[in-house]
């Protein structure tokens, strides 16, 4: 083309645009709010038949008009209309900006109903993200402005969408709350759709709630029935899904399956509708249909432009060069949509494999921890004999020759069960089966406790304890001081163990506060041997420690800063290590306590005082035990408390005995041939409620401690046991059922 030409032709384009230009700022403004209207309506009967990308273009088209005739309340109701069409087609982050756009717009002109829809819309998308918590802010802030608009229409479909938010949080009470409202205000306002919705969810709640209650089915079934007869599909496909788990609960598998294979069909059939829609194939179709149109468009034209100069029509061919220009990146544009969709495809691929991966390392979690169980209770149980066998030797006199034998054999009889009892503690942290005890307590004094109940072993070693507690800090707070106490010991009795001829300094001050809930900070510093960095990484893992030649050389588990992080957590803390080889550790942790002014506590009567209140040689005792060896070792630390006993091997001769004869305790272990503990304790109890029955178990109190109320025992003494807890459990048993007897 030559330079004049170029020119002819950029000026007639330019005059062109001017001309046009001139033209629509010409047109009626209530015209163009006329084409707008029209659009939208256009867009709903689309979207109404799951045209959706069809849709969205109407309403492009609608939101050009309303923003060129300054529109803000249309603007801002199409960039909603927009949001919601762009949620159905999986495009959330686009959603979210037409939403944001939409929500300037209608606080800026005070369209407070329209910015309450856009409310409940972004608090949908939030649910499908997962993120529950900004939902609900955003359900709430939508109902707060429809109540002070006076739309209670709309009210309904909020506190439903509210009830599906709770029922994925399994908050049921919440759900069945909000569903009653939802279902009081629908019927109100004649609004079949989420009359049904919330009459089939309600179903769902209260099966959840109670698998037995008639209630749920009946409200699914006329939630299902309504779906029908207004043929609202997704409700249909959502009632057959509830009635399936609720004739599941109440064990009708028949039914059960029936309404399942019903819900599959019709989940398969909705997905086809919506691969038909949303299909890369469907959008090449629209976009073809649209190109061709565009073509035929400008073939009129051109002919209609025959008659007219060269000029003009080198104007005409340039525009359908643009068009196709623009047709073919709207093609790329296909094609980098048909790539996201299988690179989506592949995630969705991975995720499941993820998933599967989760559940395997589940269950292997789960059945080492059953293993552990097990296997420290196996060791728990002889470990009662080499224990209490030891203790029987030392106190019968021995020879100088063989006290240094038996002290080395009772050292390694608690060294083995402080390693049991630690791996026990680890897998209840691991299985997420510890639980808080908070309490009113006085920290300055615990602290205060625990260093002056490690003094003793911190002199052995040469070491010079320093305590150093905050000038004005508080000092009693509200938490579970047993977990305090425990982390405390742990980290000063390593700090010990690697110092000799040293210092260590427990530090606790404040780092914030607000009102009563303060964050304090721990420090437990000594000069000891340090710890490498390498070591550093791996200083909180299980069974770490320095080195074999530190394990040998100070002994440990290796457990006891596993056991220390694994506290701290649960009690939503923080836990550091700063440590020079040479030159000392500091280990450092914050945790949050609440204040709380110190109670005054009345102090319990010391029964084990009254001991010689009682005539011992009048005392029956039942021993409950299979094992020869726990036998003989119980019945002499009774014998030593001038106690006599009757010795059973099996729980239906314990049962038989305590139906012949008069006992003050029974003393019950609870693995045994034939009918265990539990269970003839159970049997004991339907004819004598008043017998005081001990439990005498190696089994974990905390996995089994409602087991054993269930059957009915007064108390629980765990194997292997020190022989002074021993005692004071009995004598105050005993004590007690001498002052019930005089009462009576």
């Amino acid at each position: 083309m030559s330079p004049i030409k170029y020119y002819i032709v950029t000026i007639l384009i330019c005059f062109s645009t001017i001309l046009s230009a001139q033209n629509s700022a010409n047109e009626d403004v209530e015209l163009l709010k006329m084409r707008v209207d029209n659009y939208v309506t256009q867009s709903g009967f689309e979207s109404d038949r799951g045209d959706y990308y069809n849709a969205i273009d109407n309403l492009q088209k609608a939101l050009e008009l309303a923003k060129k005739v300054n529109d803000k309340k249309s603007t801002g109701n199409i960039y909603t209309k927009i949001a919601k069409l762009q949620y159905l087609v999986e495009e959330p982050e686009n959603a979210l900006v037409s939403l944001t756009k939409a929500a300037e717009l209608q606080r800026e002109i005070n369209d407070y109903a329209d910015l309450a829809v856009t409310y409940n819309i972004r608090g949908i998308l939030h649910s499908s993200k997962k993120e529950y918590k900004t939902a609900l802010e955003y359900f709430n802030s939508a109902k707060t402005k429809f109540e002070e608009e006076g739309l209670e229409a709309y009210i309904s479909e909020v506190t439903l969408n509210e009830a599906k938010v709770y029922i994925e949080l399994e908050d049921y009470k919440n759900a069945k709350s909000l569903l009653e409202k939802t279902i009081v205000l629908s019927k109100k306002h004649n609004q079949t759709k989420i009359l049904s919705s919330a009459l089939i969810n309600s179903g769902k709640v209260l099966q959840h709630i109670d698998k037995n209650n008639p209630s749920s089915l009946s409200m699914t079934e006329e939630g299902l029935q309504i779906a029908k007869s207004n043929n609202i599909i997704e409700n249909i496909n959502d009632g057959y899904l509830t009635l399936s788990d609720v004739y599941q609960g109440v064990e009708n598998y028949k039914l059960a399956n029936e309404f399942l294979k019903k819900h599959i069909r019709l989940s398969d059939s909705l997905l086809d509708i919506k691969r038909e829609n949303l299909s890369p194939e469907r959008r090449a179709q629209f976009i073809n249909e649209y190109k061709d149109a565009k073509t035929k468009d400008m073939e009129v034209k051109l002919e209609e432009a025959d008659a007219e100069n060269s000029l003009t029509r080198i104007t005409t061919i340039l525009s359908i060069a643009l068009i196709t220009i623009l047709s073919l990146l709207t093609l790329s544009l296909y094609k980098n949509n048909n790539i996201r969709l299988k690179t989506n495809n592949m995630l969705h691929k991975k995720n499941d494999e993820l998933i599967v991966a989760k559940e395997k390392a589940e269950l292997a979690s789960k059945t080492k921890a059953n293993f552990l169980s097990t296997v420290t209770h196996e060791l728990r149980t002889p470990l009662y004999a080499v224990t209490g066998l030891t203790n029987m030797l030392l106190d019968e006199d021995p020879k100088p020759d063989q006290i240094t034998h038996l002290k080395s054999l009772k050292f390694s009889g608690d060294y083995l069960l402080t390693f049991i009892n630690d791996i026990l503690q680890i897998n209840k942290i691991e299985a997420n089966k510890v639980e808080l005890d908070p309490e009113i307590f006085n920290l300055k004094k615990k602290v205060e406790n625990v260093v002056s109940a490690l003094n003793n072993s911190a002199l052995d070693n040469n070491v010079i304890m320093h305590y150093e507690f905050e000038k004005g800090l508080p000092e009693t707070y509200i938490a579970d001081q047993l977990k305090i106490s425990q982390i405390l010991i742990n980290l000063i009795g390593n700090a010990i163990k690697f110092t000799k001829d040293g210092d260590i300094w427990v530090r606790v001050y404040k780092i914030s506060q607000k009102d009563n809930d303060y964050t304090l900070r721990f420090e437990i510093e000594d000069n000891g041997i340090g710890i490498t960095k390498e070591k550093q990484e791996h200083m909180f893992e299980s069974f770490s420690q320095g080195s074999i030649q530190i394990n040998r050389k100070y002994g440990g588990t290796g457990l006891g800063l596993s056991i220390v992080k694994g506290l701290i957590e649960i009690l939503k803390g923080k836990i550091y290590l700063k440590s020079e080889l040479g030159k000392g550790s500091t280990f450092i942790f914050e945790i949050p306590l609440t204040y709380s002014e110190e109670t005054i506590k009345v102090e319990k009567p010391n029964h084990f005082n009254n001991i010689n209140e009682l005539d011992l040689s009048t005392i029956k005792i039942l021993v409950v035990e299979d094992n020869k060896i726990n036998q003989m070792i119980t019945k002499k630390i009774l014998n030593k408390m001038s106690l006599s006993c009757d010795i059973v091997d099996n729980g239906e001769d314990a049962v038989e005995r305590v139906k012949q004869n008069r006992y003050d305790v029974v003393l019950m272990d609870i693995h045994m041939p034939g009918i265990s503990g539990l269970e003839a304790t159970k049997i004991i109890r339907t004819f004598d409620k008043e017998l005081t029955i001990f439990a005498l178990t190696a089994v974990t109190l905390e996995d089994k401690m409602h087991e054993f109320d269930e059957a009915g025992f007064n108390d629980i003494i765990s194997k292997p046991f020190k022989q002074d807890d021993f005692e004071k459990k009995l004598y105050n048993a005993l004590i007690n059922n001498k002052k019930s007897a005089t009462s009576i």
